[in-house]
């Protein structure tokens, strides 16, 4: 998913520019008596033979001007050569910071994918700028760049499918805990007349906690398979975690309430096992007005 690529980008965007500078430092002479566009050239033409499947490569000059034909893998792509390209934010961004620098995603020019950039700015002995390399990758290779093997790009595929499958299931346990409480509602409405309120309690119970189980699936697909909230993660799993302890309490506690009445009007002796549920109801409150305290607290520091 594209937003999952986005989030995922923010997170490692220092280890791609780390990456994609050593590849200019490597390739690249700077700061030598003569800078000579050929050696330029060369050295990007190295890095995307090592790399492959580089967008764009090109070199503009010291006023933004392209003064090669990119290096793509898009054939098709229109001649950019004498272009003046000094108002993108690679361009100035590597001038005014004089160092290596990667962009935001952006889409790019050849066919609106997304994509980020890499410039390098290339200077003589006098430290006068006399040319800025730039390195177009698409968002998803530029992301594959900082994962080294082969397994670990397929456990991260695998751990996403995972998280999917686990999601269906758990949505299949919500469809099945709403229907149950659909058809206790149905039923109570029918035979109205006869109404045992254990039907009633027992409708509230099931639909109280496949709203919990939904708020848990909604979170963990949201996450980890779309990649929604990455950056929010933290206040993310806060609010589904009060959610979640919320309705548990709630069916906990109406479960408590119908064990009172029945054991009152059935059982009495057994009307003590009520009160240790009510207890452990209690004990959930307290705790959970623990982590909202504790988590308001870190918030505010």
């Amino acid at each position: 998913m594209l937003s999952k690529e986005i989030a995922t980008f923010k997170d490692l965007r220092y280890e791609v520019r780390a990456y994609a500078c050593f590849l200019f430092n490597r390739n690249i002479k700077n700061h030598l008596p003569t800078i000579e566009l050929s050696k330029v050239y060369e050295g990007l033409q190295k890095i995307s033979r090592e790399i492959g499947d580089i967008d764009a490569a090109y070199i503009l000059d010291s006023h933004g001007t392209q003064v090669i034909e990119t290096i793509t893998k898009h054939s098709e792509s229109s001649s950019a050569k004498g272009k003046n390209f000094n108002h993108r934010a690679y361009f100035y961004r590597a001038v005014e910071e004089r160092k290596c620098i990667l962009t935001d995603p952006y889409p790019t020019r050849n066919d609106g994918e997304l994509v980020v950039t890499a410039a390098y700015p290339i200077y003589d002995e006098h430290k006068e700028l006399k040319f800025v390399a730039c390195m177009d990758f698409e968002l998803s290779h530029a992301i594959s760049l900082t994962q080294s093997t082969t397994l670990s790009k397929g456990f991260g595929g695998f751990s996403q499918l995972t998280y999917f499958t686990l999601s269906i299931m758990l949505m299949i346990v919500v469809c099945l805990l709403f229907l149950k409480g659909a058809e206790s509602i149905y039923h109570a409405l029918v035979n109205f007349q006869t109404l045992d309120s254990k039907e009633i309690f027992q409708a509230t119970i099931l639909l109280t906690l496949s709203l919990a189980i939904f708020d848990l699936v909604k979170t963990i697909f949201e996450q980890e398979v779309l990649g929604r909230g990455i950056g929010e993660e933290r206040k993310m799993v806060h609010q589904t975690m009060i959610r979640f302890l919320g309705s548990i309490i709630i069916a906990l506690a109406i479960e408590a309430l119908m064990l009172v009445f029945k054991f009152t009007m059935t059982e009495p002796d057994k009307i003590i096992y009520a009160i240790y549920l009510i207890g452990g109801v209690a004990l959930l409150l307290i705790g959970l007005a623990v982590y909202i305290y504790f988590t308001h607290r870190i918030k505010e520091e």
